[in-house]
């Protein structure tokens, strides 16, 4: 299931707005905190679906009744982009374990490139609702990969994949592996280069956010 949160206009149709465009994108703290809104916001999102439990709390002057989350939630992050991300997910879910991959893309002198995975820190994902962020969805591989790498870490009782801008092509390949995970996207670019870039896309996030990287 895909859910297109800009589908309708709302304030986070504006974030995407500012995440892409290049005037905002000179200052990495504004940009940093754009992305965190972006997941707190897509948090909230997330949060209508989620199972809920019916509870009586005391007030000062009585007794109220109240619904609270009944998930066992796990926020994980691609690194390093999707740190800010992951910050905006905490916001929403207070009580989230953390877990975090290191995938990134491996550049071969041809110009091709594989997706390595070099760490993963992640508490048991047994029966949880598992949420993977990462601002872009390129060609869907480094999303795939990551979650291969958790798996032994347990099974899920269901997966919410969160990115800011997605491919077209990704959506499918992530679809097409992960059929039963839940994708939300705040918006979806039909073209990728053939270096797998995202068109109009909104450039590399992880160095709009952190500033750039040798490359190797």
């Amino acid at each position: 299931m895909i859910q297109n949160l800009t589908k309708s206009p709302s304030i986070i149709s504006s974030i995407i707005s500012d995440l892409r465009c290049v005037k905002h994108q000179s200052n990495p703290f504004v940009f940093r905190h754009n992305l965190e809104r972006f997941g707190f916001l897509a948090g909230y999102e997330v949060s209508k679906v989620l199972e809920y439990n019916s509870e009586d709390v005391e007030t000062p002057l009585g007794v109220a009744k109240t619904d609270k989350i009944n998930n066992h939630i796990v926020v994980a992050s691609i690194l390093r982009a999707g740190l800010p991300m992951h910050q905006g997910l905490l916001s929403a879910f207070e009580y989230a374990g953390n877990a975090f991959v290191s995938a990134y893309r491996k550049h071969s002198k041809d110009g091709n490139f594989d997706i390595h995975v070099e760490y993963v820190s992640c508490p048991s994902l047994e029966n949880c609702t598992l949420i993977l962020a990462d601002p872009m969805l390129a060609t869907g591989s480094s999303m795939i990969k990551s979650l291969e790498a958790l798996k032994p870490n347990g099974t899920p009782k269901e997966i919410h994949i969160i990115t800011a801008i997605a491919a077209r092509e990704g959506l499918d390949y992530v679809r097409r592996l992960m059929p039963k995970a839940h994708i939300w996207v705040g918006a979806i670019d039909e073209e990728l280069t053939a270096k797998a870039y995202i068109v109009p896309g909104l450039g590399d996030a992880g160095d709009l956010a952190f500033g750039p990287k040798l490359q190797e």
